[in-house]
């Protein structure tokens, strides 16, 4: 049976327009959880190789690519954003081995090509490795990379279609060969050399027919010696008490030792070492439990120095003897301060520290025992990526971006505290007649909350703005200013972009992480309707011109507030969202997020996540915003049956005129690597689909 809707109270272009819904067949799983009955009608959803699965796929992306090419300005949005995309993107540069390392995208590349040179200053560069040469769609991407220390081999690591499995495969530098190594079922590791290999993470091979669903378990540590093949490679490390465990290693510059992580979330570690001078030598724990962050900078003498949030929820950098470990002899180097401390390197001879105030990047340079020496003159307020150096050289590469500003590549002289500009992009983008505020607002609580809000100079505010709000408000990620090519759409059509940064996230350190964590998960929610509700007071907009998006955590976000408060919006648009919160820990990664979400397994956490959990708070009788929500078949970081069973729901219970709808991409995955190609048709649906549905017109 097919159910048909008629849209009848919306623009006048949207009122020929007709759509039916696929039907989704319902079994009778029912799951039982501390004595409250759950039906799980399309469980059969999760079975993401089956042939009825795809078939219901398919007629749901029949039903959804028809509807989009019925809108007039699609190819439009398509045309603007293939033209905005096509310039050259070059990464900042970095060394290794004797040579000059960067990234660039002449344009429209699927994938971003590796180059190399014998300085920063030489014309003289050639492509060391080319990903688009992989693959005739451009779905295989480059995953990670390990230069050996002599700059002789270069090992990568490669994803097929957006899955997180990757596979590595080895490069003579010099004459560009690919030697015989490749080394399957790794997820979740880097690439760290020592002599004449490497070290990685991986798991056992999956269960087949189950590679992209099965629960990644017994996560173990490798080396790998270049010329011999996988199955010779060294156990390092596993621990077979806690299969729910992830381990993470990486060898120090000198050499001298391996640095082990050990999580069992997505935040929160244990570190460990082992002395590479002593063949038997085993992993000495330097800190242990899983509350706090501990990530090493550098080894120098027999010191360790780590970045830690431990006692210092804004973080700070301590200094480890690993002559004497013991916690009561970790001495501070830069203590907590005011601004949340990202990142530490040490280049020149320095401590570059870059920190987080209000969201937006600050920096500062110290010596090696702590004492403050400058402040770095960033070009304005944006975010910084970087720095990239050598600890003997005194000069650095870093990014500057912002919302209005594409990133611009930055030369940097350590003794001298100097940015000169070293490379400018050339993209077909003024970005003089837009402006960026910050802005702050009360939450529900009466918690305030930033929000940096982006549109043209001089827009009046007559509540008639079509509006994007995007957030995330987990995981301890921060949203910092960045330039977005596809939000361009938005501002040239007189737009407002807004990015609000809600608690969960690490804007102000860990105890904004918590207070969006658990039972506390409903702050994020109250967070990003209390946004919505400010710009619609402030005039910026309207409910019937407001659109929100969020990707993963944000994807839930998006979610959760279509059911909380349908009213305020026009559109919702979530991504690859984790909408089934009482099963996601049951696939692949999943079990990592209880961190941050707890379980149901647990009795209050359960009662809690089913109050709010996307999937199950769909109700009847509510008028939804027009929804169109994506995912992909090779998503095996959240799987697409959070996103297959919610717009189940939403298609069987909505009674309105709006479209609710699902677009599943194929060869793709959780967003990763995703080919230049692939994204801007996504987008030019996406924007097609939320114009079309606040009915705008854009100026194309």
């Amino acid at each position: 049976m097919l159910i048909t809707f008629i849209a009848c109270n919306q623009p006048k272009e949207k009122q020929q327009m007709k759509f039916s819904y696929p039907l989704t067949l319902k079994d009778t799983t029912i799951d039982n959880y501390f004595g409250i009955k759950v039906a799980d009608p399309y469980r059969w959803l999760e079975n993401d190789t089956s042939k009825e699965t795809a078939e219901w796929v398919k007629a749901q992306n029949e039903l959804t690519f028809d509807y989009l090419s019925k809108i007039p300005y699609r190819e439009k949005i398509k045309e603007r954003l293939t033209q905005i995309w096509d310039y050259p993107k070059i990464t900042a540069p970095f060394k290794r081995g004797g040579h000059v390392f960067f990234f660039k995208n002449d344009g429209l590349q699927n994938q971003n090509v590796l180059y190399i040179k014998e300085n920063v200053d030489s014309k003289d560069e050639k492509v060391l490795l080319d990903p688009n040469k992989l693959s005739d769609d451009g779905t295989i991407a480059l995953s990670s990379l390990g230069i050996s220390k002599d700059g002789k081999y270069l090992a990568y690591g490669i994803s097929r279609g957006g899955s997180d499995w990757n596979e590595i495969f080895v490069l003579d530098i010099k004459t560009g060969e690919k030697l015989s190594d490749h080394i399957e079922w790794v997820k979740f590791s880097g690439i760290s050399w020592y002599k004449d290999g490497f070290y990685y993470s991986s798991y056992d091979k999956p269960v087949e027919g189950k590679e992209l669903s099965n629960i990644n378990e017994y996560h173990k540590i490798y080396y790998h010696k270049i010329g011999t093949g996988q199955t010779d490679d060294k156990l390092v490390y596993q621990n077979l008490d806690y299969p729910k465990r992830n381990y993470g290693v990486k060898v120090s510059e000198d050499e001298k030792v391996l640095i082990m992580t050990e999580t069992e979330s997505t935040h929160g570690n244990a570190l460990y070492y082992k002395d590479l001078s002593k063949k038997e030598n085993n992993f000495i724990k330097l800190a242990e439990g899983f509350e706090y962050e501990f990530g090493t900078i550098e080894h120098i003498d027999g010191e360790l120095l780590v970045q830690t949030n431990f006692e210092a929820p804004k973080y700070k950098l301590i200094s480890i003897n690993l002559g004497n470990p013991s916690m009561e002899s970790w001495k501070d180097i830069i203590p907590e301060k005011e601004n949340v401390l990202e990142s530490c390197q040490i280049i020149g001879g320095k401590i570059i520290s870059r920190y987080m105030k209000d969201a937006y990047s600050l920096a500062e340079i110290y010596e090696l025992n702590g004492e403050f020496v400058a402040k770095v003159q960033l070009p304005g307020i944006g975010t910084v990526s970087g720095f990239n150096g050598r600890k003997d050289e005194n000069i650095a590469y870093y990014s500057f971006s912002s919302y209005t500003t594409p990133g611009i590549i930055y030369k940097f002289n350590v003794e001298k505290n100097t940015s000169e500009i070293y490379l400018e992009p050339g993209i077909d983008f003024d970005p003089t007649p837009y402006e960026t505020k910050q802005v702050f607002y009360k939450s529900k609580d009466g918690t305030k909350i930033p929000m940096f809000v982006t549109h043209k100079k001089g827009l009046e505010m007559d509540g008639n703005n079509p509006t994007l709000l995007y957030g995330y408000g987990g995981f301890n990620i921060s949203l910092t200013p960045g330039f977005s090519i596809t939000k361009v759409i938005w501002m040239e059509n007189g737009g407002v972009v807004a990015v609000a940064n809600l608690r969960g996230g690490g804007e102000y350190g860990e105890e904004w992480h918590e207070a969006g964590t658990k039972l506390q998960k409903q702050n994020v929610f109250d967070d990003f309707i209390a946004a919505a509700e400010f710009l619609i007071e402030n005039k910026y907009t309207s409910s019937k011109k407001l659109t929100i998006q969020g990707g993963s955590n944000g994807g839930l976000l998006v979610g959760a507030c279509l059911n909380q408060r349908p009213d305020l919006f026009a559109v919702g648009l979530p991504a690859v969202g984790v909408m089934d919160m009482l099963r996601f820990h049951k696939f692949t990664i999943g079990w990592a997020w209880t961190g941050d979400y707890g379980s149901s397994d647990n009795e209050d956490e359960f009662h809690y996540l089913y109050k709010y959990s996307p999937l199950h708070n769909i109700s009847k009788d509510v008028e939804y915003p027009a929804t169109l929500v994506t995912s992909a078949d090779h998503d095996d970081r959240v799987v697409p049956a959070h996103s297959f069973k919610y717009i189940a729901e939403l298609q069987s219970k909505y009674q309105g005129e709006n479209p609710v709808m699902i677009r599943i991409g194929v060869k793709a995955g959780h967003g990763g690597g995703k080919p230049t190609s692939k994204i801007i048709e996504e987008y030019a649906d996406l924007w097609s689909f939320a114009f079309f549905n606040m009915g705008v017109t854009p100026k194309y």
